[in-house]
């Protein structure tokens, strides 16, 4: 709950910066600034050597898949309400359930079959489809839940052995370097503000601590188990969309996100 908090937090600050700067460029500013917090967060209180991962490929993995998620889930927020967009992103539980089943041979019930339907279900009912018009955001958002999904399963791959600084760093580097990339091939680097700056370097903060708070989860239950606890981002959702954005909260945005959640707790029963 704690990491799926902060995550919120990171995606609002995201979304305001990227009002005046492109997604890339508020990607390398951000991440920017989380690797020099994970880098000081481990030379005060761990051993820099624990910043070296024991499994460079599989971190590698990991790191790719979670930049790739990141980047799409970003773009979706310039394109969608964060509300909605976080209800794609709720069919992360569902996925990671058949993506468990298939990959990694835990078990699903008739009841989690059940559910697994009942989410896509909710995924028609929210995005209403030929009542409304669907943008390449709704497609980023459903591609980012299916990334982040994988990068659950995997994570049970690297459960043991691994440091959370590596783990981080290896994420935020990945990150960095394709955020760059995309900067670069798009025109640059833009002017910025203070405020900018400022707001990169909370963003940072909720970021780094988002990550070692999801990490911890990983390693403590079953896949499908930790990844239901993403539900509470609706209500975040919600409220920074209200105050910061002045979004309404639609009621078939809502439903759908109801059902979904109903559709998680089947699967984790």
């Amino acid at each position: 709950m704690a990491g799926f908090g902060t995550f919120a937090g990171t995606d609002a600050i995201v979304k305001l910066m990227a009002q005046g700067l492109s997604v890339p460029q508020t990607t390398v500013m951000v991440t920017g600034f989380a690797l020099l917090l994970t880098l000081g967060f481990t030379a005060v209180w761990g051993d820099l050597r624990a910043l070296r991962p024991h499994q460079p490929g599989l971190a590698l993995a990991r790191g790719g898949l979670l930049a790739t998620d990141s980047l799409l889930i970003y773009y979706a927020f310039t394109r969608l309400d964060l509300a909605e967009a976080y209800m794609l992103a709720f069919l992360t539980p569902i996925l990671v359930a058949l993506m468990g089943l298939v990959l990694l041979g835990e078990r699903v019930s008739t009841r989690g079959f059940l559910g697994i339907g009942l989410g896509f279900c909710g995924v028609l009912v929210a995005l209403q489809p030929g009542a409304r018009a669907l943008n390449l955001g709704h497609a980023a958002a459903l591609g980012s839940a299916l990334v982040f999904a994988l990068s659950i399963v995997l994570l049970r791959r690297i459960r043991v052995g691994e440091s959370e600084p590596a783990m981080i760093v290896v994420l935020l580097a990945v990150l960095h370097l394709m955020a760059l990339a995309l900067m670069l091939a798009g025109g640059g680097f833009a002017a910025i503000t203070l405020m900018q700056t400022g707001l990169a370097a909370m963003a940072a903060l909720c970021m780094v601590l988002g990550h070692l708070f999801l990490i911890r989860a990983g390693r403590s239950g079953a896949a499908a188990i930790v990844a239901p606890f993403q539900y509470t981002q609706i209500i975040w959702a919600c409220l920074f969309g209200l105050l910061l954005f002045n979004t309404p909260i639609e009621a078939h945005v809502l439903a759908g996100a109801g059902i979904i959640i109903l559709s998680g707790w089947l699967v984790l029963k």
